[in-house]
């Protein structure tokens, strides 16, 4: 299962509104850590799937959502819980780190 995209129209209720954690990948198409760091996101949304939410907004297309989020290099990778942005990580990281990251909030 692949992430799902999210654009600033959808971002408040699939993303504040959820009642899992969400693993947010803010990307863009022409980034190539933003490819590097996909399959593993992928990964991730597969191994832990039904335990957390992983959704991506492509920050082209979604301007409102990255500045809201100060959002200023890609990719970065925010957890929210709660509605609350709870971590982020941000560059293409191994699987683990993301993995390591995302288990404080399960």
């Amino acid at each position: 299962m692949s992430a799902a995209a999210v654009t600033d129209a959808t971002f408040e209720q699939e993303v504040i509104e959820s009642n899992v954690p969400v693993l947010v990948d803010f990307w863009a198409p022409w980034c190539g850590p933003c490819r590097m760091v996909a399959p593993v996101v992928d990964e991730i949304s597969e191994q832990y799937a039904g335990q957390i939410k992983v959704v991506k907004v492509n920050t082209d297309e979604n301007p409102s959502v990255a500045s809201k989020y100060g959002i200023r290099s890609i990719p970065t990778l925010m957890i929210f819980k709660g509605g609350q942005r709870v971590d982020m990580v941000v560059g293409a990281v191994p699987k683990t780190t993301l993995a390591t990251t995302l288990e404080k909030y399960l």
